[in-house]
């Protein structure tokens, strides 16, 4: 018995008014697709991943297969004009009936492993599952002359997600009875086990977040939902940093002085850089020269900190030209240049990149306006180049420390509590464990 997940990415876009069918559509760094992938193939259960889409695309998503190098995904099939005809096809690819099926939509790309842990188990005792949510808003039945003609009881409703859950054999009876049957009229597959009577369906408690890509403003919910949602930071093993070569910016105090020191805890080579040593951020020749010498030295590198910020408070009208152009110079145009000049050499070792943000990027703050617009376009260049540098296997991610207490922190607001403050320490540690996780694109939070 296996598990196996049919990923239906077949779809046109009809109602996403593109000629890219959204689940090709970039978002967070990588194609809708990829981020669905990705989470079957991370989920240690899962066996075998089938994915079908149209014959138009089978190239592209082909090449998407061997570009993420996913080892799960053992067929690519041509699916049909409906959801019906499509899951046929994946069905049909599948020898045996005692296998746990799960059927997944390719535009539900946040789904959670914890849900596919709730199917799978599931499937122990029943042949047929569907994920479900309780639904927040009232819901009514409309009559033919557009009237509430019922309103049922809210309490005995759901709103159906994926993944649907099957036994191999169960679905594979279901389609070929809708095969000779034109005149059913079901929108999913447990729709069809329900038509025919086949066996009862389960139903799994879903994720409100696990949203289906329709509509074009689904893009951005879906965007924002993955800046906000939790990152496992505090699962990964740092010993992995092990002989890893890594350049911290920003390294003489705060929290890059704290990852330079943890990193050397766990076996890194850690170049330190600052402009106590010498290197300029702001100038592309400095930031070369450190990434060129660290090869020359090292072979390779495999991480960027970049943890080098300023902060000047104040109203915009205290505000000079050299306050406003340092916080540019160094907060924006810092990070461009370490990301420009960095990825040459994080494209050989398939590295990756921390920029940081702050949590005044989602709302700019009175007497640091200038200083939230930075962080706010660090969220924004971190976003693009993970784009760009997706075909390169080179990621790269923002941190998002809530208040820290650092140096920079106690030079504007003075002495506070430190038990209102997030230790350096631990903010380390998440960028650290950020480098070594397969994400990019994303705003890491990292809270008390």
């Amino acid at each position: 018995m296996s598990n196996i997940v049919i990923i239906l990415a077949s779809g046109t876009g009809t109602r996403f008014l593109s000629k890219t069918p959204k689940q090709f559509i970039k978002l967070a760094g990588k194609r809708v697709i990829e981020h669905t992938l990705d989470c079957f193939e991370q989920h240690t259960l899962i066996d075998e991943i089938l994915v079908v889409t149209s014959e138009s695309h089978k190239l592209l998503v082909e090449e998407i297969v061997l570009q993420n190098a996913y080892k799960k995904v053992r067929r690519i099939l041509i699916g049909g004009e409906t959801r019906q005809a499509s899951t046929a096809a994946g069905i049909a690819a599948i020898v045996g009936d005692i296998h746990k099926v799960l059927v997944h939509d390719a535009v539900r790309p946040l789904l959670d492993h914890a849900t596919i842990d709730r199917c799978l188990k599931a499937l122990d005792t029943a042949e047929c599952i569907d994920t479900v949510i309780h639904p927040a808003d009232t819901i009514v039945e409309a009559s033919f002359k557009n009237t509430i003609s019922r309103i049922p009881d809210r309490s005995m409703l759901r709103l159906g997600q994926t993944p649907q859950g099957f036994r191999s054999g169960l679905l594979r009876q279901a389609h070929d009875l809708a095969k000779k049957d034109s005149t059913l009229k079901v929108t999913d597959d447990c729709g069809i086990v329900m038509y025919y009577d086949l066996a009862p369906v389960a139903l799994v408690e879903g994720n409100v977040s696990n949203i289906k890509i329709t509509h074009p403003s689904d893009i951005y919910l879906a965007d924002r939902l993955f800046q906000l949602r939790t990152t496992a930071t505090n699962l990964v093993d740092l010993n992995h940093l092990k002989n890893k070569v890594i350049v911290v910016l920003g390294a003489s105090r705060g929290i890059g002085l704290s990852c330079s020191k943890i990193a050397r805890q766990y076996g890194a080579v850690v170049i330190d850089a600052s402009r106590q040593s010498g290197v300029d951020i702001c100038d592309r020749a400095s930031i070369n020269r450190l990434f060129s010498e660290t090869v020359q030295k090292y072979g390779h590198i495999d991480f960027i900190v970049n943890t080098a910020g300023v902060l000047r408070t104040g109203t915009l009208m205290t505000q000079t030209d050299d306050l406003i152009n340092e916080q540019l110079d160094i907060n924006l145009k810092g990070s461009i240049l370490v990301a420009q000049e960095g990825f040459k050499y994080l494209k050989e070792s398939g590295g990756s990149i921390a920029l940081f943000t702050s949590s005044s990027y989602t709302r700019g703050r009175a007497f640091s306006a200038v200083y939230s617009a930075t962080k706010a376009a660090v969220v924004n260049l971190t976003q693009g180049l993970a784009q760009e540098f997706h075909p390169y296997k080179v990621r790269i991610n923002a941190i998002n420390p809530e208040r820290t207490a650092t140096p920079m922190r106690t030079e504007n607001f003075g002495n506070e509590p430190l038990e209102t403050l997030l230790d350096a320490e631990i903010v380390a540690r998440s960028t650290l464990a950020t480098l070594l996780r397969s994400i990019s694109g994303e705003v890491v939070d990292v809270r008390r």
